[in-house]
């Protein structure tokens, strides 16, 4: 028997676990789609979806079924959305009056940003042996030594990998930059 959205809703208002957990597990994706649209990112809808998954416990004791339970879950998430809106304004007004210092921040915030995501795309160009070993030297910071006891290989293969990562990466700067 499949239970309606709104049972489901009911029942977890009224502290049912499974309920929901069930309820979230049919729900998540929509919501994180919607949340999408909301607000334009990856990384802001997965951040406002966990919000609304996180407060959604407490909201479901004001579900009342007068509608069906989607169309609910859709104005708490445009609430959610409008009130962290209302956060990052507020936010960005009390940045402002910190002036130039703010200002340099946030540029060096964005360049630092910039160069991960050029680092990020660069390192999805590397052949899938090079990115192995890099991203266990550089991203889990672990010395050659124990990348190597991890890949199997010997420290001088990593060392070597490590050389070609370097060439690769400043090649492809050398030809950005030519562009």
């Amino acid at each position: 028997m499949n239970t309606s959205d709104e049972a489901l809703a009911i029942a977890a208002a009224n502290g049912d676990r499974d309920a929901f957990a069930a309820l979230l597990s049919r729900q998540y994706d929509r919501l994180f789609a919607f949340a999408f649209r909301l607000t334009g990112t990856r990384h802001d809808a997965e951040d406002l979806t966990q919000d609304i998954c996180a407060a959604l416990p407490g909201k479901l004791r004001n579900f009342r079924a007068d509608a069906r339970f989607t169309t609910w879950l859709y104005r708490v998430a445009v609430n959610a959305a409008h009130d962290r809106r209302r956060r990052a304004a507020t936010h960005a007004r009390a940045a402002d009056g910190w002036g130039d210092w703010e200002v340099n921040r946030q540029a060096s915030n964005q360049e630092a940003a910039t160069q991960l995501d050029w680092l990020t795309k660069a390192m999805s160009t590397l052949p899938d042996d090079l990115r192995d070993t890099v991203a266990l030297t550089l991203g889990e910071e672990l010395t050659q030594s124990e990348t190597a006891q991890v890949l199997g290989l010997s420290e001088g293969t990593i060392a070597w990998r490590m050389a070609q990562v370097k060439d690769h990466l400043r090649a492809l700067h050398q030809k950005e930059e030519q562009a």
